[in-house]
């Protein structure tokens, strides 16, 4: 399961997040400003993160494998209209719907599904199965790069397809419903005794995949909302880096290969802050760490705006990446400990909704304001003060467990 989700965000992302590579190429072949190019980002990802809230709630009632294996031919589908596209609205329809719809179908169902197979090992093996994301991201831009400087964006484009193509088959053996429906456990733990129940000297923690809040009910609690207009927030200035990096560095008198180079440090930051950050949770609690993730973000954040010096720009993007990395890999389980497992897949959905949010402005807005002003301070500086009013509200959030009981206690 780790592995197939693994690979799953790898190449879903890794397509996505290689973006940054096409970004100059797709603007001087139709002629586009900043802003208009900005769009294919924000389709894609807006998609991909609202999407979710369907494909999570199916795949909790029909299981996540044909789900996940059929978004991956989507983005595959994608990214070949794209290749043969003649006008720019063809890569919004080919790469921003494809693309978008596409990872929408494989992300939230295949992590969802990593959750149920785990409760002791379910932070560290999250880490391991969304590291996938920070891995296609550390990835998948310099090689994008270098294809595309051999053969092409077209080519590029196309090779990509195949490997989405072949992620989907595997996707399609290795994504999995819950243990329960392949008569073994999650944690790899022993069968339930044989006079029925679990013997408690041999399963000290066995989950009950059917207990936990539906959609519904998770919706009509305070910590749901927050920590949805808390991601949104925080969203706005979150991948305002992984569209606009490279032309930053272009802008400062760097090179185009630089400015892929800090794309790929936000990959290496993302991936190492998924499993750096695992052992301050346990700390601190999963709640104050999530919201430290905020913080990071917006001070990385304003750093990025005070800067164009290579080294500091090589830190912000390695840590920045850290910090998103943390903020990714901890958010299915704070929602598993604030609503459990039935309708995961649903709520995990509907909470990423709130990222298509800030994924559809920042881009945009701030391509858009750098067509206007030139540059990109007034967007970066929003994204950091957004980022610190998000901390704010997990903060207000209560301690998942203590308010989980005084709600069952409650009836």
């Amino acid at each position: 399961m780790v592995g197939g989700t693994f690979a799953v965000l790898c190449v879903g992302f890794g397509v996505a997040y290689c973006f940054p590579a096409f970004f100059l190429p797709l603007q001087h072949q139709f002629g586009a400003r900043r802003g208009d190019v900005s769009l294919v980002f924000a389709i894609a990802g807006g998609l991909y993160f609202s999407i979710g809230l369907f494909s999570g709630a199916l795949a909790d009632k029909v299981g996540p494998r044909w789900i996940v294996a059929g978004g991956l031919t989507l983005v595959a589908l994608g990214l070949l209209v794209a290749a043969r596209a003649e006008a720019l609205w063809q890569i919004y329809v080919g790469y921003g719907l494809g693309v978008g719809v596409g990872v929408g179908c494989a992300y939230v169902p295949a992590i969802a599904a990593v959750q149920r197979w785990f409760v002791r090992g379910r932070g560290f093996a999250s880490g391991i199965a969304i590291s996938g994301i920070g891995v296609g991201t550390m990835a998948a831009a310099p090689l994008a790069k270098l294809a595309i400087d051999a053969w092409g964006w077209r080519t590029t484009y196309d090779i990509l397809a195949a490997l989405a193509l072949l992620t989907a088959a595997y996707a399609a053996f290795a994504v999995l419903r819950a243990p329960e429906h392949y008569g073994q456990r999650p944690d790899g733990d022993p069968e339930p005794n044989p006079h029925g129940g679990y013997n408690p000297a041999t399963i000290p923690t066995a989950p009950n995949p059917q207990a936990g809040d539906s959609l519904a009910a998770a919706a009509r609690t305070g910590p749901f909302w927050l920590l949805f207009a808390a991601c949104a927030l925080n969203s706005f200035g979150l991948f305002i880096p992984f569209v606009h990096l490279v032309p930053y560095a272009r802008d400062a008198g760097l090179s185009e290969g630089f400015g892929v180079v800090l794309v790929t440090l936000l990959g290496v930051g993302s991936t190492v802050g998924r499993f750096a950050f695992a052992g301050m949770a346990q700390r601190l609690g999963r709640k104050r760490a999530y919201a430290a993730m905020f913080v990071g973000t917006g001070c990385m954040q304003l750093l990025w705006a005070v800067t164009g010096h290579p080294w500091a720009l090589a830190v912000f993007a390695l840590l920045f990446g850290a910090f998103y990395g943390g903020f990714v890999a901890m958010a299915p389980s704070i929602m598993a400990d604030y609503f459990g497992l039935k309708a995961l897949g649903a709520v995990l959905g509907a909470q990423y909704a709130s990222v298509a949010i800030g994924v559809l402005l920042g881009p945009p807005v701030a391509g858009f304001l750098f067509d206007f002003s030139g540059i990109y301070l007034a967007a970066i500086l929003v994204g950091a003060a957004l980022a610190f009013a998000g901390a704010v509200l997990v903060v207000l959030c209560p301690e998942p467990g203590p308010w989980r009981r005084a709600r069952d206690a409650a009836g």
